[in-house]
């Protein structure tokens, strides 16, 4: 059976799981209208975009970015700064954000051209760890609000005060949760088509190519810069509406979207998903994020629990539960 062929009949599995998970999410707030769960349900939602188009570039072309998190925090601060500095609306920044995390992708996927493996993860995680000090070091006041100094990135304390998606506005504030549950699934549901037309197309075909014999595609005519900035630029738009959509939902966004334990949490739901699949990130961070609300009644030993899932995942699923399905089927 051709590459193709197995893409269609792989294609045709991704789509039933898509619609089983979206006929699921829609009937939650219909049975479960609880704040806490919708709210919990966006966090969900976000964390799967984010982790979606994140395994374009490292699950899919194998380029073992570690830049996501920053992608993902350029587009809620750029639509936050918008919103309190310009007036402009979260509609509005949030596609302008998605815009702006493309071209810092972009020179991202410029920076790491000759570079591989885990140069490309020291250098991307460099970036990381120096947007994350330029944003605590901000000191400078930038404006006055009353006796109060503002910084520009709001430092330390984050970015707040710059409104929300106007949800309780238009239908009230009872109905903002609501809101903001449909607004991150319709976000994750169009990067997650995004994601099956990327990984399924010729396109797909040529990551995949380059991530499992380099010299092979280049010998069959496929030039590694040009895909390089695609596959960079591709997978920061959705990343970067996520950021956006974040920083609405919870009204502030902060440096500890940077921090190390939460690209860590995000790249473990990759890793216990299936790394390279459609559904396997999708699975992965339904999984974690389930796993964690049942951790937090431990407190101080919850990231000690999910170290030990991710472990055990490693151990006895290492293609992830995508693997496992699969295997189940007699695929593998």
């Amino acid at each position: 059976m051709s590459a193709i062929e197995t893409s269609r009949g792989t294609g045709r599995r991704d789509l039933l799981v898509s619609f089983v998970f979206l006929a699921v999410v829609i009937a939650i707030p219909i049975f479960f209208p609880s704040r806490y769960i919708l709210g919990q349900g966006v966090t969900l939602f976000l964390w799967a975009t984010v982790v979606s188009q994140w395994n374009i570039v490292f699950g899919v072309a194998g380029i073992f970015s570690l830049a996501q998190m920053a992608i993902f925090a350029l587009g809620g601060y750029i639509a936050a700064m918008l919103a309190l500095y310009l007036g402009v609306s979260l509609w509005i920044g949030m596609f302008i954000g998605g815009l702006a995390a493309v071209l810092f992708s972009l020179v991202i996927g410029m920076a790491c051209i000759r570079l591989k493996g885990a140069y490309v993860a020291l250098l991307t995680l460099a970036i990381v760890q120096a947007m994350y000090l330029l944003i605590i070091t901000d000191t400078d006041c930038f404006m006055k609000v009353g006796v109060t100094c503002r910084n520009f990135t709001g430092g330390t304390r984050g970015m707040s005060q710059f409104g929300d998606f106007g949800f309780g506005d238009l239908f009230g504030r009872q109905y903002i949760a609501y809101g903001n549950y449909f607004l991150a699934l319709a976000v994750l549901m169009v990067s997650l088509g995004f994601a099956y037309w990327v990984i399924h197309s010729p396109i797909g075909l040529a990551f995949k190519a380059l991530r499992d014999n380099k010299l092979y595609a280049i010998g069959r005519g496929v030039g590694v810069m040009k895909f390089q900035l695609i596959i960079f630029g591709i997978s920061a738009f959705f990343t970067g509406m996520a950021g956006a959509v974040f920083a609405g939902n919870y009204r502030v966004i902060g440096a500890n979207v940077l921090e190390l334990p939460l690209m860590l949490y995000l790249l473990s739901m990759m890793v216990i998903g299936g790394l390279g699949t459609f559904w396997g990130p999708l699975a992965g961070a339904v999984c974690l994020v389930v796993f964690d609300e049942f951790l937090k009644e431990i407190g101080e030993w919850r990231l000690a629990g999910l170290g030990m899932l991710l472990m055990l995942s490693v151990i006895f699923m290492p293609k992830g539960i995508v693997g496992v399905v699969n295997k189940l089927r007699g695929q593998e």
